[in-house]
């Protein structure tokens, strides 16, 4: 007989074994059993997990919704949730902040014409074309408030998860600045330029400059090389046909005639078709203006006033629209007011350079209210130092050419308390990007800004670029 004596795996003892085919272990007739026990044992416990298994599938076919994906999905759901309330939350104050701003300018407009009403029927003297206007103001306003302009809620965002407010959109120019009127050294010549300081832009982009030290009235037309003289070009004097540092000039778009302040002569004369005549005496003017309505205004800035003249009746003394409280800094006072800008709506905006401000005064106001600067002269954002040339677009942006910071800031009436650079600000200099004391500025009808350089006897204009949204 064969010898099948081996050690048992499980007793260590010498006896007749059998070897295990699945563990290839060796067990003596005593613990064979015992292992295949164990083994029946172990299928059974993979039997019930087996057991176990189909229960799991069976729950997850009677209840899918309880996944870990679908796990995933439901957290993914309560961020995002959490994230739009915020983005909501965030908007709806930007909104709010807005319409109490735009509600406070409507209120603002609705009691200055409150107030119009008031003093007709205190002195009982109106007709049909005063009711016309009121009642045509205030179908303005209520369209106004109804319709809030150029801002809407942008939701076609491809993130669901956001959405926007659209206000006007700011234009932008590009920094490097084009010389298109002097730039050739400080002179009389036709191609130069001697401390210019206000400008006028007609429709067909000519430049029509109070260049100062040269006593004269030129006109650049657009391109053009050099200028040409349309008014005084002789030495300074106080005769008819000569200036003593004119300082601002605005054409009459009705007859084409030039107005122009000569502030060293105490008088704002008009040329047409090199015929003279004086306008306003006695005056120490600086800033004119003119409106839709043909009339004239001119900042005093001596008397630290503005006054408004009806077309063809300058002899009188004119109607005090702002200032003219004394000098100071007040809200119904001016301390050496410059240029100045009336809207559509014959609000006047002064430069009120002492005070390093700009003031707003509405038509038939008693004072008037600060949109740009007036936090002590300084060159942060909020603040100006003697403030020049100004502007404002339909959008009710304010231009201005803070000539001691070198630089056109730009603020949006009823926005924020601080303004932005526009063009400049890179100190004083005569590099395409920087400028020496600008004084006067406007725009051409394609939104150009042309800036009067009077340090550099240049005027540069700035190219507009691309829109921009902000949100």
């Amino acid at each position: 007989m064969a010898n099948n004596k081996r050690k048992c795996f499980t007793c260590h003892r010498e006896n007749n074994t059998y070897t295990c085919e699945g563990c290839a272990k060796r067990f003596c007739s005593t613990h064979i059993p015992e292992h295949q026990q164990r083994l029946n044992e172990e299928l059974n416990h993979i039997s019930h997990g087996y057991n176990e298994f189909k229960q799991t599938i069976n729950e997850h076919k009677q209840n899918p919704q309880n996944h870990s994906l679908l796990e995933q999905i439901d957290q993914w759901e309560i961020d995002a949730i959490e994230i739009i309330h915020q983005k909501a939350k965030e908007c709806r104050e930007t909104v709010i902040g807005y319409l109490q701003t735009f509600i406070n300018d409507i209120e603002n407009k609705f009691n200055d014409l409150n107030k119009q009403i008031q003093q007709l029927q205190k002195e009982n003297d109106f007709n049909e074309i005063n009711l016309n206007y009121l009642i045509n103001q205030l179908r303005k306003l209520t369209e106004e408030l109804n319709n809030p302009p150029n801002v809407s809620i942008d939701c076609s965002h491809s993130s669901f998860n956001e959405i926007s407010l659209i206000k006007p959109k700011l234009n932008k120019w590009k920094q490097n600045g084009i010389t298109v009127a002097g730039g050739n050294g400080r002179g009389q010549a036709l191609n130069q330029l001697n401390r210019p300081d206000g400008i006028f832009i007609d429709k067909n982009k000519n430049i029509f400059l109070a260049d100062g030290e040269n006593h004269r009235v030129v006109e650049w037309k657009c391109n053009a090389k050099e200028g040409q003289i349309i008014a005084c070009g002789n030495e300074q004097g106080d005769e008819m046909d000569e200036f003593y540092f004119p300082i601002d000039v605005i054409v009459d778009q009705q007859d084409h005639s030039v107005i122009i302040a000569d502030p060293g002569n105490s008088r704002v004369i008009q040329w047409l078709n090199q015929n003279q005549q004086i306008l306003i005496d006695n005056i120490d003017c600086y800033g004119l203006a003119m409106d839709k309505h043909g009339f004239l205004y001119v900042s005093d800035y001596k008397k630290n006033e503005v006054r408004r003249w009806k077309m063809g009746e300058y002899k009188n003394e004119g109607i005090l629209v702002a200032g003219g409280h004394g000098k100071g800094d007040q809200f119904n006072q001016l301390n050496s007011p410059t240029f100045i800008f009336v809207d559509g709506e014959q609000s006047i905006y002064v430069s009120d350079s002492n005070n390093h401000r700009v003031m707003k005064w509405r038509k038939d106001a008693n004072e008037g209210r600060i949109v740009a600067g007036g936090n002590d002269q300084g060159r942060n954002p909020n603040q100006l130092s003697n403030p020049q040339g100004i502007f404002v677009d339909d959008l009710s942006e304010i231009y201005v050419a803070d000539w001691g910071n070198d630089r056109v800031m730009r603020w949006y009436e009823g926005g924020e308390e601080e303004g932005e650079v526009v063009v400049g600000g890179n100190r004083s200099g005569n590099e395409s990007n920087q400028f020496s004391g600008p004084s006067g500025l406007s725009f051409d009808n394609e939104g150009n800004l042309y800036v009067v350089d009077n340090g550099n006897d240049r005027i540069q204009k700035f190219e507009i670029t691309v829109n921009e949204i902000f949100c």
